[in-house]
């Protein structure tokens, strides 16, 4: 049986704008299997751009 650490692991989340701001959350793997892409506000750029999942 799988731990909640294998199931929903922690990920990092990097600016498309290339300030290197991150953000860190969580995902399920079950239902995102692919990295995440998630569209958040950067505060170094001064506004929103796509962030993406960092291995």
């Amino acid at each position: 049986m799988a731990s909640r650490v294998d199931l929903r692991p922690v990920v990092r989340l990097r600016s498309t704008a290339g300030t290197g701001f991150t953000y860190v959350t969580r995902k399920n793997r079950r239902n995102d299997p692919d990295r995440m892409v998630l569209r958040k506000y950067d505060p170094v750029a001064r506004r929103h751009v796509d962030f993406r999942e960092e291995r």
